[in-house]
C-alpha cells in the first residue's frame, strides 16, 4: 500500500507552535512535535477499541520502512492480532538478546576484528566501567536520551570529559546496530548533540624559536637514556604525530620502500585513516631501530615489554631529564613546532593541516582525503627535515619554502 506522502517532504517538515499530523494512508501518520521531533504512528480499530502503535522515528526510520511496518501491523489486524500486544510478547520473549550489553558485545565481537588491540581492549573497558553497571540489563528500545545522559553525566562529573564524549559516540554506534538488526527504532544518543560540556582545546608547551628548537634537537642527540626512548625523540619532530599515534605505531603499518606510514583510522583522533611521508632522516631513523624491534609489534616498545607500546609518559619523563619541564616543551609541542614554522615560512595551509591529521568540515570529502596534498606532503616533510638539520648544526635559518621548490 503506497500512501500520500513523499520522502522530500517528511524530511521538510518543521516544527510548529502546536504538534501536527501528516497522513500516508491506511491509519499511518507523521506525528511532528514542536521540538520538530518526527514520530511515526498508525493508528487502529480492534475489538471496538482505537489504539496507536508507534512505527519508530525519522530519520532512523525512512519512509519506506515505516510503511512496511504499517504494512506487516494491517496484516494481524487483518488476523485478528493486536500488534501492540504482540510486539510486547515478542520483547519479552527476546528481552535478553535486546538487553544494551546483548547488543553492545554483539556488536563488538562484529567489528572488533578490524580494530587494534589496544583499541578493543579501550572500548570494552569504558562500557564496562561507565556504562554497563546502569543501562546494561535495560533492554535497548527502552533507554531514552535522559537516560544515557545520566550515564554520561557521571563520567563528566570526574572530570573525564573526553572519556565522556568517546563514550557517547560509541553508544551511538551501538543503538544504530541496534536498528539496523530490528531490536532498537531509534538512536538516543542523537539527541545530546551539544548536551556535554566541550573539550577544551589544550595548549600544549612548545618551542618554535629557530635557535631554540637547534639546541633542542642537539639535546636529543645528546640524550643518554634508553636508545628506543632516544629514537623516538628524533623520530617525533620529523612526522609530528600525536604522542598517542608515535608510541603506539607498529611495523606492518610502515613501508620502508614507498617511504610511507599508513596509520588506521581506529588509532587516529577522528578516526580517518592518516598517511604521514617519511623523510630520508626519518627512514635512516627506522632503519637504525629495525634491528632492535623489527621482531616485534611495535615501532617503539615499553622498555617493560617487547609486547605493549612505550608508556604514555616516557617522552615527556625523558624531555624532563633533558631539562625540559612540562611548561617548556612536552612530547605533543612538536606538533606545534612544526605547525608555527611552517605557515611563518609560506607553506600551503590546507598541506600543513591535512599532515596535522585536523579534521576536515566537510564530512564526506573528509572521508576521501587522507591522502590529499600527499606529493606536496611529502615535499614539505623532506625540506621540513633538512631544515632541521640546518638548526641542529648551528646554521642560518634558511628559506624553507624556497628551498623545496
Amino acid at each position: 500500500m503506497q500512501g500520500k506522502l513523499a520522502d522530500v517532504s517528511v524530511k521538510n517538515a518543521k516544527s510548529k507552535e502546536k504538534p501536527y499530523k501528516l497522513a500516508d494512508g491506511g491509519g499511518m501518520y507523521l506525528l511532528v512535535t514542536t521540538k520538530g521531533q518526527k514520530w511515526w504512528r498508525l493508528d487502529y480499530r480492534l475489538n471496538g477499541k482505537r489504539k496507536t502503535l508507534s512505527l519508530g522515528v525519522y530519520p532512523d526510520v525512512k519512509l519506506k520502512k515505516a510503511r512496511k511496518r504499517r504494512d506487516e501491523a494491517r496484516d494481524q489486524i487483518a488476523d485478528g492480532l493486536d500488534p501492540s500486544k504482540a510486539r510486547k510478547e515478542k520483547k519479552a520473549a527476546h528481552e535478553d538478546a535486546d538487553t544494551f550489553k546483548t547488543v553492545a558485545e554483539e556488536w563488538r565481537k562484529k567489528y572488533s576484528p578490524k580494530w587494534t588491540p589496544t583499541y578493543a581492549e579501550d572500548i570494552y573497558a569504558r562500557l564496562s566501567k561507565y556504562v554497563y553497571p546502569w543501562l546494561g540489563n535495560n533492554t535497548v528500545d527502552a533507554i531514552t536520551p535522559s537516560d544515557l545522559l545520566r550515564v554520561l553525566r557521571r563520567v563528566e562529573d570526574k572530570g573525564a570529559l573526553e572519556t565522556a564524549h568517546k563514550l557517547r559516540r560509541h553508544c551511538g554506534q551501538i543503538f544504530r546496530y541496534a536498528i539496523v538488526t530490528g531490536r532498537a527504532d531509534r538512536d538516543p544518543s542523537q539527541d545530546l548533540k551539544g548536551a556535554l560540556t566541550p573539550v577544551k582545546t589544550r595548549h600544549f608547551a612548545s618551542i618554535t624559536d629557530p635557535k631554540k628548537i637547534g639546541e633542542l634537537l642537539r639535546a636529543i642527540d645528546r640524550y643518554k637514556g634508553n636508545i628506543v626512548t632516544r629514537c623516538a625523540l628524533k623520530f617525533a619532530p620529523l612526522v609530528f604525530v600525536r604522542p598517542g599515534e608515535l608510541r603506539k605505531a607498529e611495523w606492518e603499518e610502515i613501508d620502508l620502500d614507498s617511504a610511507e606510514w599508513r596509520i588506521p583510522a581506529d588509532k587516529m583522533k577522528m578516526d580517518r585513516p592518516h598517511v604521514v611521508p617519511l623523510s630520508i632522516q626519518a627512514l635512516e631513523i627506522l632503519k637504525e631501530l629495525q634491528p632492535l624491534t623489527g621482531a616485534w609489534r611495535y615501532v617503539f616498545p615499553s622498555v617493560r615489554t617487547r609486547h605493549r607500546p612505550m608508556s604514555e609518559n616516557t617522552l615527556n619523563n625523558a624531555l624532563g631529564n633533558m631539562g625540559y619541564s612540562g611548561n617548556d616543551m612536552v612530547a605533543h609541542g612538536f606538533r606545534s613546532m612544526a605547525s608555527t614554522r611552517l605557515n611563518e615560512m609560506g607553506w600551503n595551509r590546507d598541506a600543513i593541516e591535512r599532515q596535522l591529521a585536523h579534521v576536515e568540515g566537510n564530512a564526506v570529502r573528509a572521508a576521501y582525503n587522507y591522502a590529499e596534498h600527499l606529493e606536496e606532503r611529502q615535499r614539505m616533510l623532506q625540506a621540513w627535515a633538512d631544515y632541521l638539520d640546518g638548526l641542529r648544526s648551528g646554521a642560518e635559518v634558511v628559506a624553507l619554502r624556497a628551498a623545496a621548490s
